[in-house]
């Protein structure tokens, strides 16, 4: 059982996996048992989520880019019957929120890509904001509204729309996004400064997390068959990324940079806290 192992091996499986180790090779690694490393990792992953939910409250931000990440839980949508709870098994989505200036990780959201987790997110936003921030989004047509209910007038918002090329020499649903042709910045609400309209530090944050979170790589088996385990995954990754890891750009963690925290966190105070 995990809470029986000694404390540094404890630490030394929460390293890899927040290092994007899967959970086999972290078996071989350490020889202890996947089964123990599940358990494991989703009790501090569990402990992580509340320790985002306690910290990140009353902040005074910046310039906010959101963006959504795909992943899925147990098989894809295309494979999903009619015996299984669709709200259980298939497509599942991240939303993420990045302060461009700190780097900070604010407020993510685990659930469908639709307009009720839209909301929802923008509501978890808002409630951990003290201040008015500009907030860029793609074009999902949820988010205008979502921004409204969430923040209502206190808000400045614009969106980011792109236009793609056609290019049928690839076939559909290949992993790499064809040429961008044409940018085009929406203003929807308030007065954004058109120089931070802008998504490019959050789809930057989506490639970090998918090194960095097994369950998210793709084109590998390694994908959550639980809801549950996959909340905790995403809960530990940016824990680690929030409190833990020092960012190459503020040399700092995001955490340290917007008055969060006065230092870094190690892993082990992260396994201790789930005790």
């Amino acid at each position: 059982m995990a809470n029986i192992l000694p404390l540094e091996k404890q630490t030394a499986v929460i390293h890899a996996l927040a290092e994007g180790n899967s959970i086999r090779s972290i078996e071989r690694m350490t020889n202890i048992h996947r089964d123990t490393i599940m358990r494991l990792g989703v009790k501090v992953g569990q402990a992580c989520q509340s320790l985002l939910d306690e910290k990140m409250q009353n902040l005074e931000l910046g310039s906010i880019e959101v963006d959504e990440i795909w992943g899925f839980i147990g098989k894809k949508q295309k494979n999903v019957t009619r015996a299984d709870d669709k709200h259980l098994v298939g497509d599942v989505w991240t939303y993420i929120a990045l302060d461009v200036q700190t780097k900070l990780i604010p407020s993510y959201v685990v659930g469908k890509r639709d307009a009720y987790h839209t909301n929802a997110f923008m509501f978890d936003l808002s409630a951990r904001v003290k201040n008015r921030v500009q907030i860029s989004s793609d074009s999902m047509q949820s988010y205008a509204a979502a921004v409204e209910r969430g923040f209502g007038a206190g808000v400045d918002y614009a969106q980011i729309v792109k236009t793609y090329a056609s290019d049928e020499r690839y076939p559909q649903g290949r992993y790499s996004a064809p040429e961008v042709v044409s940018i085009e910045k929406n203003i929807i609400m308030g007065s954004p400064r058109e120089s931070l309209i802008s998504t490019s530090h959050v789809e930057k944050q989506n490639h970090t997390l998918r090194m960095h979170c097994r369950r998210l790589t793709r084109l590998t088996n390694a994908f959550s068959k639980k809801l549950e385990n996959f909340k905790a995954a995403i809960g530990l990754n940016f824990a680690y990324y929030n409190f833990v890891k020092t960012h190459g750009a503020i040399r700092c963690t995001p955490a340290m940079a917007a008055g969060v925290m006065p230092s870094a966190l190690t892993v082990r105070e992260l396994v201790e806290m789930a005790q």
